[in-house]
């Protein structure tokens, strides 16, 4: 009969570690969390020391009472939840849900699921961290605050059903600034000169790039001046001033942390970030592996850190100089400096093994499991390898008062270019090393090539950058960012079209209603700064309520004022000359998950409704007729014509009645600017009330 009890998080690790244990122990799964602040209420009672009432979660007693039972047979009891704050507070609810006081228990954890690491922790039990777990319940308790005391008046203001959120409201705020940023931007003309150089001797031109006059940096803005510069380069003798040859390092990645594996994953692999963390937790609970059973192949995935034992450090290099020769293999372990956060403690994330290589596992994996772990595996060897080295050649050219340049690079040693290439590698310039020329050459003009360019604003968020953003920041943890983005995604305040993230007219509503009453709230320094309050809470620094006590009475009267505010608004439905042809009754404008729409007004006895064109007063360009506001299937809204399909007129910038002075052409809205549609043209002036 076992006379030991582990128990873990999720049932998926039950049958792993049950082999590494034998039969003295007995391993069973709590399925996640099994007590939380209740869902019909605010959970704790600020007049009593914001002291929280935990009740169990429904669906979990039977899990609870099977708990119990072994519990009775058991004389040790080991909590093995996973290694974070989360997992810290499941193993203290379970310790009061089981009531464990007259137990014998021990707290254990281990990053890798395997066998050496699950024995390994067993040696070295604990008692619960009570700093860690106060660090989540401060976290749980906040968020609930501002879930709770928030959504409420979104209800009021827009509709039920509506959500705000400690950090997916700051999430939201990034993504609708950004977009405000692309639609105010303005394009700006800018031009390059390529001058293609015959070499004497060679076959093939040389293509310098034009840089400067006079010894100043060159800013060709207009056609007039590229002409200008043109025509005094075609008389000019071309000479081959300097050059420099060199090296330069490129310098090996560190291994993966939940932020960059998910922002690696969506560039390389087009996972969304939800998708990366499902298929690394399956990676980290085991896998079903021939030949070696059932084994978890990553360390755990919800990591700040690059650090890496120093055990997996050694085999790494070990294999490296085995298999690519001890020149690849680094000579010291790589180490962020930089990294200041509490989850330091943890390792980043790499395979548990490493001579468990992709390509020997294949079969066993599913084709994403298989795409995912391959990157995991490149990444962490590339990490331990030595730099890449590339010789350098650069070349200035003179032609009169003016300076063109060339600049050339090869590997002269792959490093860890070998395993993994960075995206900028890429990217890298390909041209021959120019060994062949000196400061004798002559060179004689071929061709001019000029092109034409514009400023290009910021790009959209996508999930991998707004993660990067968000870490930046300091806002919320690798624990976060997967669920804040699906929430944003499932709330409809956000739509992903081809990886990029747009605001819908529903997110607009939220973020512009959070803005302007909890404008605190949704402020990315506040947040941060709150995320470092918890890190303290967790390093024993600060009292987990003084947090709590301090952000509550703030809240109370954000919600006051808003609520007051809120009252003097009365949305009505707005009626149009639009008519029921079921009825005969004006339609009205109603509000719905996906924004306005046609209802009549006779609900429940006609419910007829249509989608809602809204005139924006502007006459089609193409057409004449009138110009509509509209939505993509996704909800990203955009201007076109209400004779669509037959006129095919669209505009993601907000068109305007007056047309443009310079070319005739029809204007845009962008931020405080009218700019005509047409880059070509140009022409941008400053909005007024007459314009």
């Amino acid at each position: 009969m076992a006379k030991y009890l582990v128990i873990v998080e999720s049932p998926a690790k039950v049958k792993t570690i049950k082999k590494f244990l034998g039969k003295n122990y007995e391993v069973a799964a709590s399925n996640g969390h099994v007590r939380d602040l209740p869902k019909s209420q605010l959970g704790f009672n600020p007049e009593n020391d914001f002291e929280p009432k935990y009740i169990t979660i429904r669906g979990k007693g039977d899990i609870l009472a099977n708990l119990r039972k072994e519990v009775k047979k058991a004389e040790k009891i080991y909590l093995a939840t996973d290694p974070d704050r989360e997992g810290e507070a499941i193993s203290w609810h379970l310790y009061h849900a089981l009531k464990l006081q007259d137990k014998k228990v021990y707290r254990i954890t281990f990053n890798e699921i395997t066998q050496s690491a699950v024995k390994a922790s067993l040696k070295h039990p604990r008692e619960i961290d009570m700093d860690l777990v106060n660090a989540q319940q401060a976290r749980r308790m906040l968020d609930r605050m501002v879930g709770y005391r928030i959504s409420p008046v979104l209800w009021n203001k827009v509709k039920r059903g509506l959500s705000a959120g400690r950090v997916q409201s700051v999430a939201l705020r990034l993504i609708s600034d950004r977009e405000n940023e692309i639609n105010e931007f303005i394009p700006e003309e800018y031009w390059t000169i390529d001058a293609a150089l015959d070499v004497e001797g060679e076959k093939k031109p040389l293509l310098a790039k034009l840089d400067s006059k006079a010894g100043k940096k060159l800013e060709l803005t207009n056609k007039n001046q590229v002409e200008a510069a043109k025509k005094e380069l075609e008389s000019e003798q071309f000479v081959v001033k300097e050059i420099k040859k060199g090296e330069r390092i490129k310098k090996a990645p560190y291994p993966f942390t939940t932020s960059t594996l998910q922002q690696e994953a969506s560039k390389r692999l087009n996972f969304s970030t939800q998708k990366t963390m499902r298929l690394a937790q399956q990676l980290y609970e085991g896998v079903d592996i021939k030949g070696q059973g059932t084994v978890g192949i990553i360390t755990y995935l919800r990591t700040d850190s690059v650090r890496v034992a120093e055990e997996a450090d050694t085999a790494a290099r070990a294999y490296i100089s085995e298999k690519y020769g001890a020149q690849y293999a680094a000579d010291a372990p790589k180490e962020n400096q930089s990294k200041g956060k509490i989850q330091d403690a943890h390792e980043a994330i790499r395979p548990t093994d490493i001579t468990r290589m992709p390509v020997l596992i294949k079969e066993s994996l599913s084709r994403d499991q298989f795409r995912l772990y391959q990157l995991i595996w490149n990444r962490f060897v590339a990490s331990r390898m030595n730099p890449a080295r590339y010789e350098t050649t650069s070349v200035k050219i003179g032609a009169g008062d003016y300076q063109l340049h060339v600049s050339a690079s090869k590997i002269a040693f792959e490093g860890f270019l070998s395993v993994y290439t960075a995206d900028d590698e890429e990217k890298e310039e390909s041209n021959v090393l120019l060994g062949s020329i000196d400061e004798n050459t002559k060179l004689s003009l071929k061709e001019i090539d000029a092109k034409q360019h514009f400023t290009q604003p910021q790009p959209h968020f996508t999930e991998a950058s707004l993660v990067k953003t968000l870490e930046e920041h300091g806002i919320g943890r690798p624990s976060t960012y997967a669920p804040t983005i699906t929430t944003l995604l499932a709330r409809r305040y956000v739509t992903k079209e081809q990886k990029n993230l747009y605001m819908t007219e529903l997110g607009e509503a939220v973020n512009s209603i959070m803005v302007e009453a909890f404008g605190t709230i949704v402020d990315e320094h506040f947040t941060a700064n709150m995320e470092s309050l918890l890190d303290m809470v967790e390093e024993g620094k600060v009292q987990w309520k003084t947090i709590i006590s301090n952000f509550y009475p703030d809240l109370e009267e954000a919600v006051a004022e808003a609520e007051k505010k809120l009252e003097k608004v009365e949305i009505a439905d707005e009626v149009t000359d639009v008519i029921c042809e079921e009825c005969g009754r004006n339609m009205v404008i109603k509000y719905g998950p996906h924004g306005k729409f046609l209802a009549c007004p006779g609900f429940p006895d006609c419910r007829n409704t249509k989608p809602y064109l809204e005139k924006i007063g502007v006459p089609c360009p193409v057409c004449g007729k009138e110009i509509v506001l509209r939505k993509t299937k996704k909800g990203r809204r955009y201007y076109g014509c209400e004779n669509n399909p037959e006129c095919d007129f669209m505009s993601w910038a907000k068109p305007v009645a007056k047309k443009c002075p310079n070319c005739g052409g029809y204007m845009v809205e962008k931020g405080s600017k009218l700019v005509c549609a047409d880059a070509q043209c140009g022409y941008v002036e400053v909005k007024t009330k007459e314009n």
